[in-house]
């Protein structure tokens, strides 16, 4: 990130698919997780790893067709991203590479999650359009992440659109259910609405950078 901090006025985070109630119970939910995770001992860093194991778990159930246990894993393994973060906050403040790695491995579990759903439709009699999506919200999922990478990266702030991570996850997560219960269309539905959402929320941040750039060049 650059030197300078980037720029927080105007930066909405309206357009969130899930309301911030949501996130904030899901937080307190997590609480005694937390206090658990600080009993034993454990860092941000430890935690961050373990999620990523736990996630190519539901990776493998995913490929291999067992939906349902890999939605319910893929759940575990992403709320303890919520914890990770909780117990760095609860140790004093996360560290620039703890930062670092949670980053990189939460963008490794989100393609190891695209790539076991195109592996699960590859073992399939008709797999072209599924694994077009899936690739579709892989790319997205990407373009997302890096758009505020990259503003981060001018100082100027991002975390605006319609499907960060969390709602990705939450939209994943649903598909798998319902493909898990014989609704096999909530999945490639799912996956359309991620590849649709991402692609709108990565304009969203180039047009709100092109905003602020222009309103206060340097």
């Amino acid at each position: 990130m650059s030197a300078s901090h980037p720029q927080t006025h105007d930066l909405p985070r309206s357009g969130s698919l899930v309301p911030a109630w949501v996130k904030d119970a899901g937080r307190a939910v997590l609480a005694p997780i937390v206090r658990l995770a600080l009993a034993l001992h454990l860092t941000a860093n430890t935690v961050t790893v373990i999620g990523l194991l736990i996630v190519i778990a539901s990776a493998v159930l995913i490929g291999s067709g067992a939906l349902m246990a890999g939605m319910l894993v893929l759940v575990g393994g992403s709320l303890l991203d919520a914890v990770d973060g909780a117990l760095a906050r609860a140790n004093g403040g996360g560290t620039p590479f703890g930062s670092f790695l949670d980053s990189t491995l939460d963008r490794a579990g989100e393609a190891i999650i695209y790539l076991a759903i195109a592996v699960y439709y590859l073992r399939g009699p008709d797999p072209t359009w599924p694994v077009l999506a899936a690739i579709l919200a892989l790319t997205g999922s990407f373009l997302v992440s890096y758009s505020r990478a990259r503003a981060e990266g001018i100082g100027v702030a991002a975390a605006i659109g319609l499907a960060p991570r969390t709602e990705r996850i939450v939209l994943v997560a649903a598909g798998l259910g319902l493909a898990g219960l014989g609704f096999g269309q909530g999945l490639i539905g799912a996956l359309w609405i991620i590849a649709v959402l991402t692609a709108a929320t990565t304009v969203q941040r180039i047009w709100h950078v092109w905003r602020l750039t222009t309103a206060n060049p340097r």
